[in-house]
């Protein structure tokens, strides 16, 4: 994945110790958030927080 602020979203939340799994750290740079999110909301995909998806469903914020 080339997007420089969600890796820098990552490399945060490994600092943290919030992403410890090599597993799941190799999968959020594999697959882009921004994919999962509607329109009015893509440009959000690097922020670390949940959003709406629709039908009273949220995506959950990287860090959890």
């Amino acid at each position: 994945m080339e997007n420089k602020a969600w890796e820098q979203l990552v490399q945060s939340l490994i600092r943290q110790r919030i992403l410890k799994s090599p597993h799941v750290i190799r999968a959020l740079r594999k697959v882009s958030r921004e994919q999962f999110l509607p329109e009015r909301v893509k440009s959000y995909a690097n922020v670390d927080s949940p959003f709406p998806i629709g039908f009273g469903q949220t995506i959950s914020a990287p860090h959890c």
